[in-house]
Parts: C-alpha cells; structure tokens; sequence
C-alpha cells in the first residue's frame, strides 16, 4: 500500500491532516519579557499548513535561559502569550506541540547575574562562544546540579507542563537533545557524575525518566513526546557509548507509550564519529509507537523512509522559514525558495520571520 506525506493519519487521539511537521526552530522574537506575541502567532499560523507544528525551544525556568530572546513558559503570562499563538493555529485544523527547554551549560552567567549555568557535571562547552547579552564571550564551566536541585528542575518541568495545558497547546514535547540539559545527563562526555545519575545508561536515563514521569502526571502520554539526537555533536556532544544507551532509552520510552519520539536522523546535526551512526530502522526495532524523523529531508528522502516503515511523521525545519507554504510547495512539486541567507533569521521584527511571500505571491 503507498503511503504518501500528504495522507492524514492520527497521532494518539489526534488526527493530523497530513504527516508533515514543523520542526522547532529558535528564533529569538521574544525579546526581553520572553512572552510570545503576536508576530509570533504570525509566524505559527502562517506554516499551519503541516500537520502538526511544534514550537520553538521554550525555557521552563530563568535557570535554563541561554538564549537572546527565547520565549518562556514558567509564568501565567507567559501562558497568556502562547494563547495567542494557539488560538491561531488550532483553527486551521493543525495541531502544535509546546517544546520545553532547559539550555544547561550551553548558557553562561550574563544570562544569570553572574551565577555559572547549571549542568550534570562541572564540563564546559569546547566550542567558539555563545552570543549573551553582553555581547559573545567564550563558554564556562558549568555548576553541578545536587540532587535536591535536581528534584526542583523536575518540578519546574512539570509546572511548564501545566501553563502550556492552560496555554492551550495540544500537547508538550521535551526537548532531550542537540547538547542541552537533558541531554548533558545522558551523554557521558558531559556526565561524569558517580550517583545514581551517572554512569550505567540506566542512571544516566533517570533525569529523563523523571522528568517524563513529572510531565505525565499533567498530560495524558499520547500527548507527550521527546527529542533525541543519539548521533549529534552539536554544543559539544557525542561519546563513545551512545550506542547503548540510546538503545536503553528508547526501550525505556517505548515503555511509556508516548506520543512520539522525534529523532534527529543521521547525520544531520554532524557526527562525532565514534562507530557507526544510529539509524531509525535501528530505533523502529524497539519502538513501535510513532516516530518523528528529523534532518535535512527532501520530499523523496522523507517518503522513502515512510514507505520502509522508519518513520511515521517527516519534520522539515529550515524550508519552514522561508516557505511558509511548504506542503503546499512540496505536495505540488513547485520551486523552493533557498534558505542560506541567515543573516534576519535572529534578529527583531517581522524581516527574515514573516515577511516570506507564498508561492507566486
């Protein structure tokens, strides 16, 4: 049977209107109050045409704040902002997920008077800097997170949980990739702790697992996803036991029949190299719930690994920026507009984030 990106299909108890999705992709319009607003919701409803869209990057707590202009989710103002959004999307027949966010070490202390990021271990980030609002300045060695801070984290989680129900959204994803908090627990080359968060892949799973469970006691599990990059270097990541413990992980998650999990797929986001890259088909051996394949897909990449049963649901993000009618574009083989000019991607206003014309416009 052919199986198109265009076929609506069902996600848990929501029905999607094709299989395309909007990856999240920080954008930095926020500004200062971290509040979405209203050319935010611009911005969402004008790509609702995928099935589902899910958010930009949104910090939980002003802990896990790292970038310039990033929106929130840990006040009830904030909550009233996203409204905004999902009062615009959800009319449009498309479904948006609310991704939550903690950056961890790949922050630094202008984002926090002065206090160093928080991390599972005491392991700066090796890279060129990191834009603050002080102007870019090179990484430093993050703080350790004890275990009662740890606990606290979780629970910040969950009431981020709780503004985007209230919010709206139809559901949350949890960002546990791309070199960020979660992901600095589960990655060795960043934790190097010796409790019971470190070490066996099962204890470096346990900050993902509680936050999960935090997370469901909130939304129902079909409504939950998560995000992982089991092959990523990106903010310094990558180590030699990936492998095994993304393979616990996933077993872990298939566990909690959740919405999805979105993974970014090959090599994408880079490759650290070290053994063979993991590939969805290795995660569809474990996981039989749905998952979201993610990187750098054309339409026939994307439709050749639907067809082989590697994914269920195909997450474009750069074409998004600039062609705010994408499926459309895709769906009737019509020209691209190129997406290399990054240079309004992050800064204020609506040039370079909604002022992209559809097709022919």
């Amino acid at each position: 049977m052919s199986i198109s990106l265009f076929d609506s299909t069902t996600l848990g108890d929501l029905t999607l209107k094709n299989r395309i999705v909007m990856a999240p992709m920080t954008r930095g319009r926020a500004g200062d109050s971290r509040i979405a607003n209203d050319l935010m919701a611009e911005h969402y409803a004008q790509r609702a045409e995928a099935g589902l869209l899910i958010t930009e990057a949104t910090v939980i707590s002003t802990a896990g704040i790292g970038w310039i202009g990033s929106p929130g989710i840990y006040t009830a103002e904030m909550a009233d902002g996203w409204r905004r959004v999902t009062s615009r999307v959800l009319p449009t027949g498309s479904h948006i997920f609310l991704q939550l966010w903690h950056c961890g070490r790949a922050s630094h202390p202008d984002f926090h008077q002065g206090r160093p990021p928080v991390s599972a271990s005491a392991v700066p980030i090796e890279g060129d800097g990191i834009r603050t609002p002080l102007g870019k300045k090179p990484y430093e060695a993050p703080r350790p997170l004890d275990e009662a801070e740890i606990a606290a984290t979780v629970q910040d989680f969950r009431q981020a949980a709780l503004y985007a129900r209230e919010a709206g959204f139809s559901g949350v994803e949890v960002h546990g990739a791309n070199g960020y908090l979660i992901n600095q627990f589960l990655d060795s080359k960043s934790n190097r702790r010796t409790d019971r968060y470190g070490g066996s892949p099962a204890n470096k799973y346990r900050f993902l697992g509680e936050v999960l469970a935090a997370v469901l006691e909130v939304w129902p599990a079909q409504r939950v996803g998560v995000r992982l990059s089991p092959n990523g270097v990106f903010n310094d990541m990558g180590h030699p036991d990936f492998r095994e413990t993304y393979l616990h992980v996933i077993k872990e998650l298939a566990r909690l029949q959740l919405g999805y999990v979105h993974i970014m797929d090959g090599l994408g986001f880079g490759f650290h190299g070290q053994g063979e890259p993991m590939t969805l088909a290795e995660f569809r051996a474990h996981y039989p719930g749905t998952i979201i394949g993610n990187c750098g897909y054309s339409k026939e990449d994307a439709e050749r690994r639907l067809m082989a049963g590697e994914l269920d649901l195909a997450a474009f993000g750069r074409p998004f920026i600039t062609n705010p009618d994408l499926v459309t574009r895709l769906r009737e083989g019509l020209a691209l507009a190129p997406w290399d000019d990054m240079s309004t991607w992050y800064t204020p206003g609506p040039q370079g984030y909604t002022d992209y014309p559809r097709f022919g416009a």
